[in-house]
């Protein structure tokens, strides 16, 4: 029996990661975080200050992998899980400039591709559906309004130590989105078959379900 795959793309801060696993969870998929892989080889080249020229013959001893621990992602660099390490403002920045190289990509591919072939899973990050899973059964390109984003994460990382102001977190935006979209290895950008899903104004469950009702009408639409 085949696995169903669905991809879901689109910028930094768009809300991919929460709907897809809210999402997941409703359908009894793996929900796949790939952007928290090289967030990881991040991590590993910021905390061993390697510089990017120095990055591919490096890689082999990063060892990153996913592990699902009752039922939840769960990201290790070696046996150290590191998932909440890499949610700094600082490794965002970094992971948007080290997954520009194609090194890393070339090394995290197969990765991705395994978790795929094996399960059922909802799968996000920026290349999914044009480049990690062209043969997604369902693709979506998950996208805000850059303001909607920087409210959102000015929200989230309200109350913290050290918390940006909101014309920070909004100027970040607008920069990674160039970089991702602008680099030259796989740039972000919509699959020509990927159903386009703006979630600017929307709430989490709002999201959610409407992404399980786009997921179900093209999946029933395949066994036409």
């Amino acid at each position: 029996m085949s696995t169903v795959n669905v991809a879901i793309d689109g910028p930094a801060g768009a809300g991919k990661s929460s709907v897809a696993k809210a999402a997941s969870a409703q359908l009894g998929y793996i929900y796949v975080d790939t952007g928290a892989l090289y967030r990881a080889i991040a991590l590993f080249v910021t905390e061993n200050n390697i510089s990017d020229g120095d990055i591919a013959e490096n890689l082999p001893r990063a060892d990153v992998s996913l592990r699902f621990i009752d039922g939840v992602q769960r990201v290790f660099l070696g046996e150290r899980d590191v998932s909440d390490l890499i949610r700094t403002p600082e490794i965002s920045m970094a992971a948007s400039r080290t997954s520009s190289i194609q090194a890393v990509r070339d090394y995290l591919f197969e990765t991705q591709r395994k978790i795929a072939r094996e399960n059922n899973v909802i799968m996000d990050g920026r290349d999914i559906g044009t480049v990690v899973l062209p043969d997604a059964d369902v693709k979506i390109y998950l996208t805000a309004s850059a303001e909607e984003r920087a409210n959102r994460r000015f929200r989230e990382l309200a109350g913290k130590q050290d918390c940006p102001t909101y014309e920070e977190i909004l100027k970040d935006i607008i920069e990674r989105d160039y970089n991702d979209m602008n680099r030259s290895t796989s740039p972000l950008k919509q699959a020509e078959d990927a159903v386009l899903f703006d979630t600017t104004g929307m709430t989490l469950e709002q999201s959610s379900s409407r992404i399980c009702e786009l997921i179900r009408e093209k999946l029933m639409g395949d066994d036409k």
